[in-house]
């Protein structure tokens, strides 16, 4: 294990979500490497220090009243305003706020319901991992894996070959995401599991790729013709990216 891939892990590790090949893995990584090392222990004693700090109370701290009266003292005196220019800036706030209520607000949602969805797909990634259900069928072969995927999900996730390309097909498994059934299909690099999940698409238009991490796995999401991607491990960003771009490249040579 290099130290790149020990960085991304450490987090993990330390709030105990890894499952026990790959806390092995680090700790037998963190014996051997200083830096790494002292980076866990200093995460570690941040931990207890913000734990600490919950417990006796939390960690707000009240400014002082004389600091209040200089930062009051310091802002400008506006003048009292008329019932004209409150009904005014009633109505202009009312406009604003509808205007931020059909963008703004939109995007404020939209952004909140990625970050969700984004936790789900860890949190089915190491339920995989832990509880050593990783594939209902074990198979190498795409013509065993893509098939039994019909008649359990609306759709049919594409299913490819990338073993001569270093990422070797081990099988498929049904999982639930946001309550609705969902395609994964199960890739290894090495040591390294990939949960490609595949889901029906909010449309047909494409949507380049966008890497994220979250908890310490990387991940990335991808939407092609109505089916949207969602490869999730603990590869480092360079190798989950090179892995994207094979299966796209694949999934579009196939037809």
């Amino acid at each position: 294990m290099t130290c790149d891939e020990a960085e991304i892990l450490l987090h993990a590790l330390i709030d105990g979500e890894l499952d026990a090949s790959h806390a092995r893995e680090v700790e037998a990584h963190l014996a051997t490497c200083a830096k790494c090392a002292a980076a866990a222990r200093d995460y570690r004693e941040m931990k207890k220090a913000v734990a600490l700090g919950i417990a006796q109370g939390g960690l707000r701290h009240t400014a002082p009243p004389e600091l209040r009266r200089r930062i009051e003292a310091s802002l400008p005196q506006t003048a009292v305003p008329t019932r004209r220019a409150l009904l005014k800036g009633f109505a202009m706030g009312s406009a604003v706020s509808a205007m931020a209520a059909t963008g703004l607000f939109a995007v404020i949602l939209r952004s909140d319901d990625d970050t969700r969805l984004q936790t789900e797909f860890v949190s089915a990634h190491l339920r995989s991992l832990q509880a050593n259900h990783l594939t209902d069928v074990v198979s190498t072969d795409q013509h065993t894996v893509k098939p039994w995927f019909n008649g359990r999900i609306d759709i049919a996730p594409p299913v490819v070959d990338l073993g001569s390309q270093g990422f070797a097909l081990t099988g498929g498994r049904l999982d639930y995401i946001d309550g609705r059934p969902v395609g994964s299909v199960i890739y290894r690099r090495r040591q390294h599991v990939i949960n490609l999940f595949v889901a029906q698409g909010a449309g047909t238009e494409p949507r380049a790729a966008k890497m994220d991490t979250v908890q310490g796995f990387n991940i990335r999401r991808w939407s092609d013709r109505g089916l949207t991607y969602w490869a999730v491990s603990d590869l480092s960003k360079e190798e989950l990216a090179n892995f994207g771009e094979k299966f796209e490249a694949a999934t579009r040579a196939a037809g």
